[in-house]
């Protein structure tokens, strides 16, 4: 068994806790307050006012895009990042099997095929050298366009997720999308604050989604955002996103099917607080990371995971892989954590798996599964890092 020693190395770090350990909870200690009292005071606080623009704004700034569109949520953002990226009905889109429900379902709600392919240790996402050596066997061109030889249909895009906030090899996989004329949709809910090679995540596609839910490196409560360097592709955003109506002092005309996928000022007040505290965030967030690779480094039978080499990650949430040959002491092992107060979890289920994806196309997923086995999550709310 390995519960004694794993215990004992957080207890190393935790010492004079005095309550369960999340997993991960917000932080609101700056200017929080101030702000969302001062939409109720005006009551601006619906979908219009100066914090949604400032939000956006801000957010731009800290993620290295020319634009931000603020939504209600990571995942309505990965919708529209995909249907403005030309996913249509039909369409396949290749996404990690290892990746939280949302990717899966925003594909869906394009009328799209997930398309599950495999990870790599190293970085937890996308494995760009599989992928390509899988599309050599199962993709044909057709006039430049990628088409899964096998189903017929057009495989449009891919979405790499970068997990608990680890930037995938996006060199390696753009590489493979212009071979294949596939586009680039990144998937950075989890990544604000991560550079890849010294560029923020986000903005290596057409466009990228952000999320805030409470989780999150920073919050809106609900929450997120499509990021992008292209602009007119972030005016369609907008447009969109605010059910299509065209300005107008007083006529409702609206000129396209839209969605209600406005965020809140209440909400975006607090984002812009969150923004302000969020160089701290992250320094916390990498000081508890550090501490958590010293105390696991000599511990038999697990591996404490760490950033890829190419990348500066915001470590979002912390990784335990257990070796092999204890994976089947996963569920003892999360049960004693919980019963010590430290409130871990497993990875998610992989997606390939769940009742309504079983029967979407996928490559061979021996990474993920290996990876789906051994990982568990444990706490990793930014103020635990302090004082460390």
């Amino acid at each position: 068994m390995i519960t004694a020693d794993v215990i004992q190395a957080l207890d190393s770090i935790f010492q004079n806790r005095s309550a369960p350990l999340a997993l991960h909870e917000p932080q609101f200690s700056g200017n929080e307050w101030a702000y969302v009292k001062e939409c109720l005071d005006t009551g601006w606080v619906s979908s219009v006012g100066k914090y949604v623009d400032l939000f956006e704004q801000k957010l731009a700034e800290a993620a290295g895009v020319r634009r931000a569109v603020a939504v209600v949520n990571g995942t309505a953002a990965l919708h529209i990042c995909l249907q403005l990226c030309g996913v249509e009905p039909g369409d396949e889109v290749l996404i990690p099997a290892l990746t939280f429900v949302a990717t899966a379902n925003a594909v869906s709600y394009c009328g799209a095929v997930p398309h599950f392919v495999d990870s790599e240790a190293s970085t937890l996402g996308i494995d760009p050298r599989k992928l390509d050596r899988y599309l050599a066997d199962i993709a044909v061109l057709k006039e430049g366009v990628c088409h899964n030889k096998h189903t017929g249909r057009r495989i449009k895009a891919v979405v790499p997720m970068h997990t608990f906030g680890h930037p995938v090899d996006l060199d390696s996989l753009m590489d493979v999308c212009r071979t294949y004329g596939i586009e680039l949709i990144e998937d950075a809910a989890e990544s604000l604050g991560s550079f890849y090679k010294g560029r923020h995540t986000g903005g290596f596609g057409k466009a990228a989604a952000l999320s805030f839910n409470g989780n999150k490196i920073i919050t809106t409560g609900g929450g997120g955002a499509i990021v992008t360097n292209d602009e007119q592709l972030a005016d369609r955003a907008k447009h969109i996103t605010t059910t299509a109506k065209l300005p107008h002092r007083w006529d409702f005309f609206h000129d396209e099917i839209g969605y209600n996928y406005r965020l809140p000022n209440l909400n975006a007040a607090l984002g812009c607080a969150q923004l302000e505290q969020m160089p701290a965030f992250l320094e916390n967030k990498r000081r508890l990371a550090a501490k958590y690779e010293e105390a696991f480094r000599d511990v038999p039978g697990v591996a404490f995971f760490t950033e890829p080499s190419f990348a500066r990650s915001n470590y979002w949430l912390n990784a335990l892989l257990l070796d092999d040959q204890f994976t089947d002491q996963k569920d003892d092992l999360l049960a004693a954590l919980h019963q010590s107060g430290y409130l871990s979890r497993p990875v998610w289920t992989l997606l390939n798996r769940l009742p309504m994806f079983r029967d979407c196309p996928a490559m061979d997923l021996s990474c993920a599964e290996r990876l789906e086995r051994s990982i568990i999550n444990l706490p990793s709310s930014a103020k635990l890092g302090e004082g460390l």
